[in-house]
């Protein structure tokens, strides 16, 4: 159960760092603390800039601004959002090939067993189409529609979910006026002293004015640099490159061409793979690429040769690590966002560990004793969230029957986690996807790249080998029909933008 703070844990909390991650935690943290008496203050320097290309998002963004009181449609007008129903891969698999993985569920039980045992038993037989075929969010984002799910959990339309492509940084800046609104105060200064004292708790940090700050508990949001978490506590890094081999990338916004569609696109390159983000004023671009594989420059010309307009800006360049903090919470000091770790953005994960990162915060608020159990239980947590998150992104690069790059052989005959190894044994032996409580990616979004990536199981459910194949077949085809008659309702994507302007 949630612990309800109060003026009798900590007095104050100061958050190191500003960008989406500071001002995600200042606006949660002036909402929940408003009225408790705890003071929340945020220290950042405009001469220190931030990462601000993560522009798409998951679902679970939408709980958030809800429980923010956010209006979604003057949301979207402050930050130029695009809604998004999926991802689009292209040359994941093989060259050519392309499927989306989208917020949603694919076909319906047929008998009592799941959809996907059918159709991997009728794909062999060459009976149906592409698995994604059988999703309705996947067939809206094709002809580039939207509508809000029905509430009517018998309709079609009720099977999907949705979340938003925005501008980061236009994000930060309306979190910061919810955060103000709420009696959080901002500072500005760099950090240039951190004090540590016999605990191991920080004390203090200085700034470059000569002002020291003290608080109860800090919020390390200071990015790669990890000022507090690592430079000052060294929590270590487990470095996950030889899973994730991924080291660079570079950024460059251009116009949008045609029409604005609810998704993001990730193309597989020869060393890597570029990211496609449309927002209402403009399209995110980027390709992230591992050095070892490719050199900067022609990286780089690989992403300005792709662009479907002149760039609208100078491409900027992000080098990383991936992987995380040993530990992202130490002594009264607690690391989020960047500070905590990296996955690179393939599936839109950033925010949302984010999120989870002030969720469990919120959860297991300190008490002025601060009791070690806090801290071990957040670490517990969130070490499953990003290895979780971590297997999910891995599974894209060795799910793949590439060879023609170095770059593509390597991943796909790498070593993989022993947690990864046993889930893709499973479901190559009978169709069976694991469950685990915690960890944002379910089912269908595992079927999604299993099966779009051409990784079929070698036996399927019992009760789907018995069932008529014929009836499969035609359950399979109702199935089709019902999606494409669903998505001939559902009005254009530009035109459910339209009405969110108005709205605001």
């Amino acid at each position: 159960m949630e612990r309800q703070p109060s003026p009798g844990n900590i007095a104050s909390v100061l958050i190191v760092g500003g960008g989406t991650a500071g001002w995600m935690v200042a606006a949660a943290l002036g909402h929940k603390l408003k009225g408790t008496g705890i003071a929340v203050t945020l220290i950042e320097s405009e001469a220190i800039g931030t990462v601000g290309v993560g522009e798409a998002t998951v679902p679970h963004i939408r709980a958030f601004n809800a429980s923010l009181g956010f209006d979604e449609a003057a949301f979207m007008a402050a930050t130029n959002a695009t809604f998004k129903l999926g991802i689009e891969f292209r040359n994941w698999g093989r060259i050519g090939d392309s499927y989306i993985h989208p917020f949603g569920a694919f076909g319906r039980p047929i008998g009592t067993a799941a959809f996907h045992h059918h159709w991997v038993r009728l794909r062999r037989e060459g009976r149906v189409g592409a698995f994604d075929d059988y999703s309705l969010p996947v067939r809206m984002c094709r002809e580039a529609r939207f509508a809000h799910p029905s509430p009517d959990p018998g309709s079609l339309a009720s099977t999907f979910s949705y979340a938003y492509q925005f501008d980061a940084s236009l994000y930060a800046g309306f979190l910061r006026a919810q955060a103000e609104a709420n009696g959080v105060t901002r500072l500005e200064g760099r950090v240039v002293d951190v004090e540590v004292d016999t605990r191991g708790h920080v004390a203090a940090i200085t700034l470059d004015d000569g002002r020291r700050l003290a608080a109860d508990l800090f919020v390390d949001c200071s990015g790669f640099r990890g000022l507090l978490i690592e430079g000052a506590l060294q929590s270590g890094y487990q470095d996950w490159t030889h899973w994730l081999p991924c080291d660079r990338a570079w950024a460059v916004p251009c116009a949008n061409v045609g029409p604005i569609g609810p998704y993001t696109r990730a193309t597989a390159l020869e060393a890597g793979w570029a990211w496609r983000i449309p927002l209402q004023h403009r399209a995110g671009n980027g390709h992230v690429f591992a050095s070892a594989f490719v050199n900067e420059q022609n990286a780089l010309d690989r992403l300005l040769g792709q662009l479907d307009s002149a760039p609208m800006a100078e491409p900027r360049q992000l080098r990383f690590t991936t992987g995380k903090r040993r530990r992202q919470w130490i002594g009264n000091t607690v690391a989020i966002g960047l500070a905590a770790g990296f996955l690179e953005p393939l599936e839109s994960t950033s925010i949302h560990l984010i999120q989870l990162g002030i969720e469990r915060l919120l959860d297991l608020f300190p008490t002025a004793d601060w009791d070690p159990l806090d801290a071990a239980e957040f670490n517990r947590l969130m070490d499953a969230e990003y290895e979780r998150v971590r297997d999910f992104i891995v599974l894209h690069y060795c799910a793949t029957q590439r060879d023609d790059t170095s770059f593509w052989n390597h991943v796909r005959t790498m070593t993989l986690p022993d947690t990864l190894q046993t889930k893709m044994a499973l479901f190559r032996e009978c169709g069976v996807v694991v469950k685990y409580r915690d960890g944002m990616f379910l089912e269908p979004s595992w079927l999604a790249v299993y099966l779009g990536q051409n990784i079929l199981p070698h036996a399927v459910d019992p009760f789907a080998a018995e069932h008529d194949i014929a009836a499969a077949e035609a359950a399979a085809a109702t199935m089709l029909a019902e999606i494409a008659a669903a998505a001939r309702c559902i009005p254009a994507h530009a035109d459910a933008l339209s009405r969110r302007e108005m709205a605001a």
